[in-house]
């Protein structure tokens, strides 16, 4: 996967930095087709002298889709695991609705009512 990280208006730490590369690592558990990410860490309420609270948001890519996710919290990690916590939901949904096109009962019903809606000229 593919991974930018964009710390707007402040140098972000090199150890949050890999926090949160790790973290977004294991996505790939839960999606085995992730193209790229990109990360925007903000300082809500930076415009005055005390920041409030701090934002990460997340713009996951997959084929077909993109995803994102924005939270708030207190630090940095807890909002990167309440984005984590959203994205996996989010991926296994993804997965989950990719994987029935291709599952055979659902094969199975397709073909069943095509060969329902064949009409002998006799029956009209």
């Amino acid at each position: 996967m593919r991974l930018q990280m964009h710390a707007v208006k402040f140098t972000a730490d090199q150890s949050l930095l890999d926090f949160i590369q790790a973290k977004l690592n294991k996505l790939d558990t839960f999606h085995d087709r992730i193209i790229g990410a990109e990360v925007f860490l903000r300082l809500e309420g930076a415009d005055s002298n005390k920041v409030k609270e701090k934002v990460v948001e997340v713009r996951l890519t997959i084929p077909g889709k993109e995803l994102f996710v924005k939270e708030h919290d207190k630090s940095f990690e807890s909002a990167t695991d309440r984005v984590l916590d959203v994205l996996k939901d989010k991926l296994v949904r993804c997965k989950e609705k990719r994987s029935d096109f291709s599952s055979p009962a659902i094969t199975e019903a397709k073909s069943r009512v095509q060969e329902d809606e064949v009409f002998e000229p006799d029956e009209l």
